[in-house]
């Protein structure tokens, strides 16, 4: 047993624990130690397709929104590698994906608090401090930080199907290469679906790509300026300020501001697909069969293909199309991690079975005030649809940090926002009926 009491014990090393590791690095006075089973940090390898876009600022990297004077800052980066002016040069409209991930991972092999290769295995409360049991060690901390990820979503109807003839997009740079199947489904709507469908389009031995979505179109990312604002620190304090059921209705309605497809590759999918219909007019789909408005609602395996079973969420009624192998691009849900279950019963949870987050996206839980649980990435119940995006990372960071130091070490005050979302004196309507009738 280390005789050193951590400030905080971190799980997991993806970005946003990198974040508040790279966050932390400016403060000596706090002892922090992060923990990953990986050997190296990766950020989803199985999704670094050629081509593959970001859909936010480069300025909205780890560090920058709140302490732009870290050496961690994507533009460190860039100067550190000599990139900066051909980068600035090059005019992209979005940083590539693998630019953006090698610069990840220039900051986890640069922060001296992060141990690869060592994963927790237990956690215990006791005495006021955190009891964790690694690989190679127990350590004892104050607080903890649960930056695991989440895991792959796969439908209900999908279960049953091999796995060779059914993966998630997670998987997708290993399996696309190997794909020998001629008709594909592509299930989702999202950014992944899209990022499938076009990787598909490379592949001579796909004849056939049906793109299957439960959305009523193919439709775009919202990324306009006033809908920008839910990504802002201001709109988060306001929505975390709501009533769950009315933070569940919010997340809903915003899904397009979160998780529509970049402007750029439906233009570049169309245009594919006005290019093969050009090539081969008498193709009426030229390939790619696009089917919106569609919930799946069975499959079943038929020897060597599978039949897919949809509600057509247009006209109503129902349809099957047979292909030989399915990609799920169905995001991803949250987990609670094995090592916590000792604490499980200890925590609280919304009606969806996420772990209700206080402001400083702490888990509430009925142990001392002073040793707290941050999870992050499964707050988008409890802060709206920018906490699971990297757009507040470096912000969600500092916040942290200044929870954990008691003080405001980071100036995390902002001007007063362009849009009101909330009523003056926030009283609700109902409450202002049951006043009249107490009257």
């Amino acid at each position: 047993m280390t005789s050193q009491v951590l400030d905080l014990a971190g799980a997991g090393i993806g970005p946003f624990n990198l974040s508040l590791a790279a966050q932390l690095d400016s403060i000596p006075a706090l002892s922090v130690r992060f923990f990953e089973k990986r050997p190296s940090f990766a950020w989803h390898p199985g999704m670094l397709l050629p081509g593959a876009e970001m859909q936010t600022s480069i300025l909205k990297d780890l560090v920058t929104a709140t302490n732009p004077t870290s050496p961690w800052s994507f533009l460190s980066y860039l100067v550190k590698h000599k990139r900066f002016y051909q980068f600035l040069n090059a005019e992209y409209e979005a940083v590539p994906r693998r630019e953006f991930a090698d610069y990840l991972g220039w900051v986890a092999r640069g922060v001296t608090s992060l141990r690869f290769g060592t994963s927790m295995r237990e956690v215990c409360a006791a005495d006021g401090l955190f009891s964790v049991d690694t690989d190679s060690e127990r350590v004892q901390a104050r607080n903890l930080s649960v930056g695991v990820g989440k895991l792959p979503s796969r439908p209900a109807w999908a279960e049953t199907l091999p796995k060779s003839m059914a993966f998630h997009n997670s998987e997708a740079a290993a399996r696309l290469g190997d794909v020998k199947a001629p008709r594909v489904a592509v299930i989702g709507g999202g950014q992944s679906g899209a990022e499938m469908v076009d990787a598909l389009l490379d592949l001579d031995t796909v004849s056939s790509i049906y793109w299957v979505s439960r959305r009523p179109n193919f439709e775009p990312l919202d990324a306009t300026p006033f809908t920008n604002e839910l990504f802002t620190p201001s709109y988060m304090e306001k929505f975390h300020g709501l009533s769950e059921d009315l933070r569940i209705t919010h997340t809903r309605r915003q899904v397009l501001a979160s998780d529509g497809v970049s402007a750029s590759t439906l233009k570049k999918l169309y245009r594919r697909l006005y290019e093969r219909r050009f090539d081969t007019p008498s193709a009426v789909d030229a390939g790619l069969f696009l089917r919106p408005y569609r919930d799946v609602v069975e499959a079943v395996r038929n020897g060597p293909e599978i039949e897919l079973t949809m509600r057509n969420g247009f006209d109503d009624s129902i349809e099957t199309i047979e292909v030989d192998l399915v990609i799920l691009a169905t995001g991803y849900r949250f987990v609670l991690p094995e090592f916590l279950h000792s604490l499980k019963e200890r925590m609280s949870y919304n009606s969806i079975g996420e772990p209700v987050l206080a402001s400083d996206f702490s888990v509430v839980w009925d142990g001392p005030s002073e040793n707290r649980i941050f999870v992050l990435n499964a707050g988008r119940h409890s802060h709206g649809i920018a906490e699971p995006q990297l757009s507040l990372a470096a912000w969600r960071s500092a916040v942290i940090a200044n929870s954990l130091l008691g003080h405001a070490h980071f100036d995390l005050g902002q001007l007063d926002p362009f849009v009101q979302w909330e009523s003056q004196g926030r009283e609700s309507l109902f409450s202002s009926h049951m006043g009249q009738a107490a009257e």
